[in-house]
């Protein structure tokens, strides 16, 4: 079974430094634009059910840090890599594809 890509719109909208919160289903899906890379997390912290797309992203080392209580998640892949978080999040394969950014449909855990 080949995997289902949502579009989330064009690339150009979501410049480096960027994020933007997408439904997908029932989730809610924080997409960033780190560095002209897109990476794509359930916008929810696993240790309290905080959004992440409002936490702070370092993009020298592509992760994310919850507000919160400051669990840190690695964006390439939701791995948890900080207390208090002690599971990691859901990610989502991104691509782009003739300038409109997509994300697939099924989600990693």
């Amino acid at each position: 079974m080949s995997d289902e890509f949502v579009t989330v719109g064009p690339a150009s909208d979501l410049p480096p430094g960027e994020r933007a919160v997408i439904r997908v289903g029932r989730d809610f899906v924080a997409v960033f634009n780190v560095g002209g890379q897109f990476y794509a997390l359930e916008d929810r912290c696993s240790h309290e059910d905080w959004p992440l797309s409002d936490g702070y992203v370092y993009e020298a080392d592509r992760t994310i840090e919850c507000r919160q209580h400051g669990a840190i998640f690695d964006l390439a892949t939701g791995k948890d890599l900080a207390p208090p978080a002690v599971s990691p999040v859901k990610w989502y394969e991104t691509r782009v594809e003739d300038g409109i950014l997509q994300i697939v449909k099924r989600k990693q855990a």
